[in-house]
């Protein structure tokens, strides 16, 4: 089967849930016969790349601004991808699903992913809320099958438009340790000396919280002195409040700013971290908390209900009061301060996540979604595997 992905920034992933969700599926899809080919952004995916996993790039031009960048990228591609041979054009994230309709009106058969409800984010202004609450409309009438990667979406959609969706979560990625010598040459980490945040920096992460609550827990807990906090991550159209963080952080040597990660070192900040912590106060399905899991870290995050999904307090990581900042600083304090408890947690996190499903299995229920909506009769022959 021909497959095309709209939405996400490009691959392989630098950074983005999105876009590492796509990047695991889009292989896996290829490496099971399809002919797949991913929607890039020139800025985001190196120039030189034409394939990547056995999935086909194809650039198209954009504008690298906060409010032009999806929005002219996603037109574009649902402009070309209805003169293409593609039997499914899968949109990926609401804002670009808007664009879906393109290709809906030509007889072109559309998938949409929800990753979660973008309207929510405070980056935001009112007008691009507007649009992005008409883009979840799109995403929930206009495809032939609406996934969602969480159970919190699923019910959000049945309840506001009465419509049942597919719920097909991120598959479990597959886990590298790496012992501590890029980051002990680059930030003088040695390995269990540091908490850990890994994603994007934006209003919604509440990495100010996380900055707060650490220099607090560092004053009244006597344990938590020589622990430092790593961010690992960067703006996502969001250089403002990048910039209050980095002048609020920035004076101190045991706060480090490492900027988007991948590869090996993303590798070793996992692998080595005493704690993870994720105060988010908005998530879908959150890939990083899933990372964490499967290097076996102690995770703390906030209560929201995708955090319910994935966390059982006091089982396998705890949660704090999503709207009560002295809570997270508490319940940081307490697991820096037990040992014992931090790696029970951690064990039961690495069994649990390694009992679920890998994106083999995701990629095989996709292709049983997109065979219940393209004809047999107008389905090529898959390639064989290389």
């Amino acid at each position: 089967m021909r497959i095309r992905f709209i939405g996400q920034k490009g691959i392989p992933a630098r950074f983005g849930g999105v876009e590492s969700h796509v990047e695991s599926l889009a292989g896996e899809l290829a490496a099971r016969g399809h002919d797949v080919a991913v929607y890039v952004r020139p800025w985001y995916t190196p120039r030189e790349l034409k394939t990547y996993l056995g999935v086909r790039l194809i650039r198209l031009p954009t504008l690298n601004t906060k409010h032009g960048d999806a929005a002219v990228h996603s037109f574009l591609c649902s402009v070309q991808a209805i003169f293409s041979d593609a039997g499914i054009i899968h949109y990926h994230a609401i804002g670009p699903a808007f664009f879906s309709i393109i290709p809906r009106l030509f007889g072109k058969k559309v998938v949409v992913t929800v990753h979660r409800l973008d309207w929510e984010a405070a980056k935001w202004g009112p007008v691009a809320r507007l649009l992005l609450k008409a883009g979840e409309y799109v995403s929930v009438k206009v495809p032939h099958r609406t996934i969602v990667v969480s159970a919190e979406l699923q019910a959000h959609i049945r309840k506001k438009y009465g419509k049942e969706t597919v719920h097909i979560a991120h598959g479990r990625s597959k886990v590298e340790p790496a012992a501590p010598r890029t980051i002990t040459r680059k930030y003088s980490l040695r390995g269990r000396d540091y908490i850990l945040f890994l994603g994007r920096f934006s209003p919604e992460k509440r990495v100010d919280w996380l900055l707060d609550s650490y220099r607090e827990m560092k004053k009244s807990c006597p344990r938590a002195r020589g622990v430092k906090l790593v961010l690992a991550g960067g703006s996502s159209a969001t250089d403002d409040y990048v910039r209050k963080l980095t002048r609020s952080g920035g004076d101190d040597p045991d706060i480090i700013f490492t900027g988007y990660v991948t590869g090996r070192e993303k590798s070793e900040l996992l692998t080595n971290a005493l704690l993870f912590v994720l105060p988010s106060s908005l998530e879908g399905s959150p890939v990083a908390l899933l990372e964490a899991f499967g290097h076996g870290l102690c995770c703390l995050a906030s209560d929201i209900p995708p955090h319910r999904e994935a966390i059982r307090p006091g089982e396998d990581g705890l949660l704090f009061k999503h709207s009560d900042r002295a809570d997270l600083t508490r319940k940081m304090t307490q697991l820096i301060s037990d040992r014992a408890l931090r790696q029970r947690l951690g064990r039961a996190a690495k069994a649990k996540v390694s009992r679920a499903p890998g994106w083999k299995e995701v990629a095989r229920r996709h292709e049983m979604l997109y065979n219940e909506i393209v004809p047999e009769a107008a389905r090529p022959k898959k390639r064989r595997p290389a």
